[in-house]
């Protein structure tokens, strides 16, 4: 007994503060295993910083910093002024607006239908097939789309036709409205499984005791989902709301060439585009680096400015 005293009193508490030596004693393997991701987030998200100030030279890379001339804002004044650059900025707007109004409640829906299954087998088969597109090559769903969708030989015009719905084939990805009604379905199959996570987990959160009290009350299944499920994530849902409204100046290259047509290039000519052909096609890399820096800007704007309003309608925010 004087033995398991003495270990008890020299035990310390779960909630006790360490040192920092004593703390990287007893964890210094997790510390080394940090080190790696660490130095990976710090050369791709941080080290590049010093080279924005490309935005201010006519930077060519076989002159280096030291030959390209100093132009001032210029290169800022060009872009701005660019009737290539105020359409892509105009479509990436566009279909990220639609991308986020169509996209983003469908893994809320998804999630709340998910939850209530009541066969375990088949939610977990189900949850498998609907996580599957993300992990995907834009250019593997590409191709299939292309398959699939064609106005004469895809599977799905072929099937239409054979069943007298359609007398002539749709021209889903070869006409520009036809394409962009394709190009966000495609987009949100793409994602709306793997969103599901994070609302699923947050679902399992919420306390079971709720929902037998609403039970007892003789609430059904609906109003159980529309007063205790949707309230009880709310939380989630405005943080990743507020993640996703700061990528509404971004666009996905992947996404948009892998679905590219030349007869719906008004459509498809986005930021990512721009920025591809300006950059790397054109060698105009301080036009390119004038647009990144003009994205994330403005991204930033929009978090600070929506965790701002989240916070007045009483959330937590992110910020």
């Amino acid at each position: 007994m004087a033995k398991t005293s003495n270990a008890a009193a020299k035990a310390v508490p779960v909630n006790a503060k360490l040192s920092w030596s004593k703390a990287f004693k007893r964890d210094w393997q997790l510390y080394l295993m940090l080190l790696f991701p660490l130095a990976m987030v710090f050369i791709f998200n941080y080290a590049a910083y010093p080279g924005m100030r490309m935005i201010f030279f006519d930077y060519k890379p076989a002159k280096g910093w030291d030959g390209s001339e100093f132009v001032g804002l210029k290169i800022i004044q060009k872009v701005f002024t660019d009737k290539d650059f105020i359409k892509s900025l105009s479509s990436t707007l566009v279909f990220n607006f639609l991308d986020l109004i169509v996209g983003f409640p469908m893994p809320i829906i998804l999630a709340l239908m998910l939850n209530e299954l009541r066969y375990p087998r088949f939610k977990k088969v189900t949850q498998t097939i609907l996580y599957l597109p993300h992990f995907l090559s834009w250019v593997i769903i590409g191709s299939v789309a292309y398959t699939m969708f064609r106005p004469t030989s895809g599977l799905v015009n072929i099937a239409l036709t054979n069943a007298g719905i359609i007398d002539q084939g749709i021209p889903f990805l070869t006409e520009k409205w036809h394409w962009a009604v394709s190009y966000l379905l495609i987009g949100v199959w793409q994602a709306m499984g793997w969103g599901t996570i994070i609302y699923l987990a947050a679902i399992t959160s919420i306390s079971g005791e709720l929902y037998e009290a609403a039970m007892i009350d003789g609430a059904n299944r609906w109003q159980r989902m529309w007063n205790i499920t949707l309230p009880g994530i709310k939380g989630t849902v405005v943080t990743l709301l507020i993640m996703n409204l700061g990528r509404v100046m971004g666009s996905n290259f992947e996404r948009l060439d892998s679905l590219y047509n030349s007869q719906v290039r008004d459509f498809q000519y986005q930021l990512a585009i721009y920025i591809y052909e300006k950059g790397l096609q054109g060698a105009k890399f301080s036009q390119a680096t004038v647009v990144g820096v003009f994205q994330s800007v403005v991204g930033l704007i929009l978090v600070i400015v929506a965790d701002k309003f989240a916070k007045k309608l009483g959330e937590d925010g992110l910020l």
